[in-house]
C-alpha cells in the first residue's frame, strides 16, 4: 500500500515534528538546550503552518470549536488562549463520556438517548440501550421524560461564533512582535 503525501498538509508530512514532546507540552522544557531546541521546533513548525492553505480553517477550529493540545495552525496553546480571550470565546473541554451516552456516576445523558431515538425511530429500544450501555427501562424513563417536557431536549445555545476572518485578525494581533513586547 502506497500513501501519497504530495497533497498532504505539513502537519501530516512532518508528523514527527508536530508530535514532538517539546511542542506537545511546553511545560516539559527543563534545560537551556531544550529551550533552544523548542524555539527551533516552534520556528520550523510555524513556517510550515504559515505556508499551509488550510491554516485559517485549522486555526478557526482550534480556537472556536475545540481545545486542541500542542502546536496547531502556527500557534501554541497559550497563544490560542489569548486569541480566545480577545474574541470572547470559551471552549468547553471535550466530554468524551457523552459520546458513550453517559456522564460521571453512570448517569445517562438524557439528550443523547433522545437524539438516538429521534435518529432511529424504528430501532428497538433494546438496541439504543445496548449502544448507550444501560437497560431498556432506563431508555424508556429518559424517553418519557422527554415526552413530558414536550419532546424538547435542552440544546446548547449557539451564540454567534467568530469566523475565519475574525480569528485570523486576532491571531495576527497575538502573534505580532509588538504584542509580545508589551
Amino acid at each position: 500500500m502506497t500513501i501519497a503525501l504530495d497533497n498532504a498538509t505539513p502537519c501530516v508530512k512532518f508528523a514527527s515534528l508536530f508530535q514532538n514532546p517539546l511542542l506537545e507540552d511546553e511545560n516539559s522544557v527543563e534545560t537551556a538546550a531544550e529551550v533552544r531546541t523548542q524555539a527551533a521546533l516552534v520556528a520550523h513548525a510555524a513556517k510550515l503552518c504559515g505556508d499551509c492553505p488550510l491554516r485559517a480553517q485549522c486555526l478557526t477550529n482550534a480556537v472556536v470549536f475545540h481545545d486542541v493540545a500542542g502546536f496547531v495552525a502556527g500557534t501554541t496553546e497559550p497563544q490560542r488562549r489569548e486569541i480566545r480571550a480577545r474574541l470572547g470565546v470559551t471552549v468547553e473541554p471535550e466530554d468524551l463520556d457523552s459520546f458513550a451516552g453517559v456522564s460521571s456516576g453512570r448517569n445517562f445523558d438524557h439528550a443523547e438517548i433522545h437524539r438516538l431515538r429521534q435518529a432511529n425511530p424504528t430501532q428497538p429500544l433494546s438496541a439504543i440501550a445496548a449502544r448507550v450501555g444501560c437497560s431498556v427501562s432506563t431508555v424508556k424513563r429518559h424517553l418519557r421524560r422527554a415526552e413530558n417536557q414536550g419532546g424538547v431536549v435542552k440544546s446548547i445555545s449557539q451564540k454567534n461564533k467568530p469566523g475565519k476572518r475574525e480569528v485570523m485578525k486576532a491571531a495576527a494581533e497575538v502573534l505580532s512582535p509588538a504584542s509580545s513586547v508589551a
